[in-house]
């Protein structure tokens, strides 16, 4: 692989990531607990949105054959997304859906600034502008967590059991593979061995303020980076697709 093909990989990587959490953000819009958090949860994923639209556009010209970001969002089939398998998984409830930002958005976090002090520099400009909404995302759903962590007893259990059922997802997050590899040593990219010691440092902190349990490391699902999917992804494709797919080239 070389260096620009490394650099597309990477960069759609995050774009996918970007783009697969938004949709299911917007799922989630008039399903949440209250009117503030609805307002909350519409902005971040405008914010995920706008994320994805530059990872694309730099991805597009980077590559170099015209693809545009609608291309890479709409045309693309299932097994060319390379999104994190935790973030494809359907919302469930509330907890859920908190759960899963909580433990993104804290790894999320920690990449986009080692991505800063990359010498790829347009991911590196990205991340700046990226991780002034993230912080504050992450903020967001760790101040959640904590709330239904160390709330009633009901809120209690299930966040809880939305905790040890995202944990298998987690793992996919610091697995590296060629390509992360690749990025971290031609372009001083990220160290996930050093931002999963970072990242647990957070977690265990924050989940004991909720008075919750930190699952066990067994058994951790991969396959997404690499475009082995869940059945859910081509779901959540085929309802974010169908107006392209429908009427191919459509613009407003």
């Amino acid at each position: 692989m070389t260096s620009d093909e490394t650099r597309i990989a990477y960069t759609l990587r995050l774009a996918d990531n970007a783009l697969v959490l938004a949709q299911r953000m917007v799922e989630m819009v008039a399903a949440e607990p209250e009117l503030e958090e609805e307002l909350a949860n519409a902005n971040f994923a405008l914010d995920y949105i706008g994320q994805a639209r530059m990872l694309y556009t730099h991805a597009g010209q980077l590559e170099g054959k015209g693809r545009s970001e609608d291309d890479f969002a709409f045309v693309r089939d299932e097994h060319e997304f390379r999104n994190l398998l935790l973030l494809e998984q359907p919302n469930g409830h509330f907890g859920d859906a908190l759960v899963r930002q909580f433990l993104f958005e804290t790894w999320y976090l920690h990449l986009l600034d080692g991505l800063i002090a990359c010498s790829e520099r347009g991911l590196s400009e990205i991340a700046a502008r990226a991780i002034k909404e993230v912080k504050y995302h992450s903020r967001h759903s760790s101040q959640w967590l904590v709330r239904l962590g160390d709330g009633t007893e009901l809120s209690h259990e299930r966040v809880q059991a939305s905790l040890d059922d995202a944990w298998r997802y987690t793992g996919e997050m610091f697995a590296a593979d060629e390509i992360d590899v690749a990025f971290q040593r031609e372009f001083d990219g990220p160290d996930l061995a050093a931002i999963h010691k970072l990242w647990r440092r957070d977690v265990e902190k924050t989940v004991a303020e909720a008075t919750l349990r930190l699952p066990d490391d067994d058994w951790m699902l991969s396959g997404g980076k690499q475009g082995r999917h869940s059945e859910h992804l081509g779901f959540l494709l085929a309802e974010m697709q169908y107006l392209q797919r429908s009427f191919p080239g459509a613009t407003w």
